[in-house]
């Protein structure tokens, strides 16, 4: 079969979709949707996120230095799409799409229970990209729903 050549891009699919949940010092906590996101490192555990430098949750995680990811099942598919098309800025994501915060052991974003996976992170690098700036977060805690 022929191949014919297109412009550079990113097509690497399906991709992870997650909640990433952040807070800053002074502010609410405010839920991100993702996908790009990805294992960085196994030892130790790192998450790679990222996220437009135009962003609330960027200025958030910048300011933080810590974020959480949570891993939605496909019963959370309504509100995984629905906090990807509004700014945290304007509305409050976990009350308005009906998730609920639990705290976190580590860092001060909270975890979303609805999520059955929750990896709490601390960012140890950001690298300037481009359209994206990455934040690269150690796993320091790790959730898991009980079965």
């Amino acid at each position: 079969m022929a191949k014919r050549r297109i412009k550079p891009a990113t097509l690497l699919n399906p991709l992870p979709i997650c909640l990433i949940s952040c807070q800053g010092r002074e502010s609410a906590p405010n839920i991100l949707t993702v996908a790009a996101i990805g294992i960085c490192c196994f030892d130790p555990p790192m998450i790679g996120v990222a996220v437009r430098s135009n962003r609330h949750s960027h200025r958030l995680i910048q300011e933080s230095g810590e974020f959480v990811v949570n891993v939605p099942n496909q019963d959370l598919v309504s509100q995984v799409d629905l906090c990807g098309s509004v700014s945290g800025r304007e509305k409050d994501k976990l009350a308005t799409f009906g998730l609920t915060p639990l705290p976190a052991q580590v860092v001060r974003a909270p975890l979303i229970q609805e999520c059955p996976i929750n990896l709490e992170c601390k960012v140890r690098q950001t690298l300037a990209l481009g359209s994206h700036d990455l934040f690269l977060g150690e796993v320091v805690a790790t959730h898991l729903d009980e079965v």
